[in-house]
């Protein structure tokens, strides 16, 4: 069941104050878990039903690629929609809240600066690396999951695109033709495509099947060489595909005239799939500053989030152009992540915090389901 969010009523559900400032965060597979990328080269994992916050400690640096492999997502969301509504019911009753169920296994798969790879038990009390792939010359900025789990893709500073087996991180295949710093991939809803957005603002088609590029599409309006510094700046900073893969979308900065500051305004792009025209959404309100993160919602919502001297949410209501709703968060947004349920939204800031949004126009219902049981 989708839910009925409401814009106008997001509001911060938990403000998750780390140790140092967050570049990065997704949320793992069911929902349960918020995971962070710091600057102090940590990965903290919060849970979001205990509160209990876990470092994973492995990395050498920053780490903002981060993606999950879970054997049965359905499933654990189910289990945690049980989770919440317990919680809820028992908070109200004033009843003794006993530990929650364990939460089902999954695999972390995050990338950092030094271009490594590294596979994680997800779920782990006490984590620690599983396997390590040198990965890229450079860093890697950014990892996604195939929609079946198998195939893991990442890419780099090193101009490149690589699969790599989810099982036993082996790798598959190397896609080159891009030249500049690859920033963004995601996989297409259908499996057998993949799409990958760079620096100069070249988004890529490939097929999986034959690893050819199959078309470009034009981004380049998130792309300025500034003479001055002599420096480009820019780049598709976030990528995503609707759930039906009929729309691409991508995120970025545009109207550069200050390449050191950064000043420049947020723009999506959101091409359509099939013919790959490109509609601009903007923000309804002129602010200067990076759209660092975007995500589709269920309810026909694109969502997201950018930042500058301060942070902003963006709501627009499907290919509208115009953004309907905006929320100024205090310290500029590095990235934002949907959680699978639809109900939040977590973005990761400068100011070292990693705040979850609840996007319902009110507190769920506390009636507690029927145990989910495996089949």
């Amino acid at each position: 069941m989708i839910p009925a969010i409401d814009p106008a009523a997001t509001r911060v559900l938990l403000p998750n104050k780390l140790s140092s400032p967050v570049i990065g965060c997704r949320f793992d597979p069911s929902g349960r878990f918020l995971f962070a990328g710091l600057q102090d080269n940590s990965i903290q994992r919060l849970d979001l039903l205990t509160g209990k916050v876990t470092p994973f400690s492995g990395h050498e640096s920053w780490v903002r690629g981060l993606a999950f492999v879970m054997p049965d997502a359905k499933l654990a969301v189910e289990k945690v929609a049980y989770e919440k509504a317990r919680i809820a019911t028992l908070a109200l009753t004033r009843s003794v809240l006993p530990p929650s169920l364990p939460a089902s296994p999954f695999t972390l798969i995050s990338g950092d600066y030094h271009g490594k790879l590294i596979w994680w038990d997800g779920t782990a009390e006490t984590p620690k690396p599983i396997r390590t792939v040198i990965a890229h010359d450079g860093w890697v900025r950014a990892v996604a999951v195939s929609p079946d789990g198998k195939t893991i893709a990442s890419c780099g500073n090193d101009h490149s695109v690589k699969l790599w087996s989810a099982v036993d991180g082996k790798p598959l295949k190397t896609f080159t033709g891009h030249e500049s710093h690859v920033y963004n991939v995601a996989f297409h809803p259908d499996g057998t495509r993949l799409a990958s957005g760079d620096l100069k603002g070249i988004v890529k088609d490939w097929d999986l099947k034959k690893g050819t590029v199959v078309r470009d599409f034009d981004a380049k309006i998130f792309n300025k060489y500034d003479p001055t510094f002599m420096a480009d700046i820019g780049g598709v900073r976030a990528m995503a595909f609707s759930p039906d893969g009929s729309k691409l979308a991508c995120a970025g900065i545009t109207n550069v005239t200050n390449a050191f500051a950064g000043i420049g305004n947020p723009l999506i792009l959101l091409f359509d799939w099939k013919d790959g025209k490109a509609t601009q959404l903007k923000p309804k309100d002129t602010f200067q500053g990076t759209a660092w993160g975007v995500g589709f919602h269920p309810a026909g919502w694109i969502v997201s989030a950018g930042g500058g001297a301060q942070g902003r949410i963006w709501f627009w209501k499907g290919d509208e152009p115009t953004s309907l709703h905006t929320i100024t968060v205090p310290s500029s947004c590095r990235d934002l992540t949907l959680n699978p349920d639809g109900t939040n939204l977590a973005v990761a800031n400068a100011d070292g915090s990693a705040r979850v949004f609840t996007m319902l126009p009110g507190p769920p219902a506390p009636v507690v389901p029927a145990p989910v049981k495996k089949k």
